[in-house]
């Protein structure tokens, strides 16, 4: 596990609580976000000095710092294949970074105001980022065309992910709301009610079939959430106490029963 703080460090703790395993220190001032690469044998971290730095998970050596910006760094996280970091900056842009240091960054340009959070799809062809502009915004990895806006929250969005198996996208907003959107771009969003605040992140389950919720009012909350809507029908049929008649079968357009 890995915690990032205010004292410039980013701290690697035993998952089993034995204590630390390394510290990572050398940001000038508050670190705003680490994440771990997809082997786990790398940490990236981000913070209000505007620098990206790339660790080697055991401490040793010094850091790779992938860029120097003006402008905090509010999230930073990898491609799935681990050769890519995307960072969510406060002047309104979403930069992808090589890992391994090389070259300039691809800037994607279009949040109005800061972008909060940001990361790739399961199979690294898109970006999600949502920012302080309300929006939460769908783009071609490889910066190609213009990105997918979907509808706003009311307020600032803070933290956005996608589903295990990238069709859906999960946003969560200072308005108390979670919102599931299709990548696909149609329909309107599953709103996820229940908290009493500002949203902080919210995440898929690995399976995709939850999403758990954290908020400024200091609860938790998982919601059951389905794939499709036959998933839905099955799950209804499963928790009645007794079977659908056959003319209930036939006006909800039900197999009929086995024999």
């Amino acid at each position: 596990m890995l915690s990032a703080g205010r004292d410039g460090t980013i701290r690697l703790w035993s998952a089993t609580g034995t204590g630390e395993r390394a510290v990572l220190g050398g940001h000038d001032g508050e670190v705003l976000a680490a994440s771990f690469s997809p082997n786990g044998k790398l940490v990236v971290s981000a913070g209000d000095d505007g620098t990206v730095r790339l660790w080697r998970a055991d401490g040793l050596g010094e850091p790779l710092r992938l860029g120097t910006q003006s402008v905090a760094v509010f999230a930073v996280s990898f491609s799935p294949d681990g050769t890519r970091v995307v960072s969510a900056d406060d002047d309104g842009m979403v930069r992808l970074w090589r890992a391994d240091g090389t070259g300039e960054p691809l800037i994607l340009r279009g949040h109005a105001g800061w972008v909060l959070a940001a990361s790739f799809s399961p199979d690294g062809t898109r970006v999600a980022s949502v920012g302080r502009d309300s929006t939460v915004r769908l783009w071609n990895a490889d910066g190609v065309g213009d990105p997918l806006i979907f509808g706003r929250h009311l307020g600032g969005v803070s933290s956005v992910s996608f589903s295990p198996d990238g069709t859906r996208v999960v946003s969560t907003g200072w308005d108390g709301m979670v919102r599931l959107w299709r990548t696909d771009g149609s329909g309107e969003p599953l709103i996820l009610r229940g908290h009493e605040g500002s949203v902080l992140t919210a995440s898929f389950s690995p399976d995709g079939t939850r999403v758990v919720g954290a908020s400024g009012d200091g609860s938790l909350r998982v919601w059951r959430v389905f794939t499709s809507e036959h998933a839905l029908i099955e799950e209804a049929r499963a928790s009645l106490p007794r079977q659908l008649t056959d003319a209930q079968r036939a006006k909800y357009h039900l197999p009929p029963r086995s024999v």
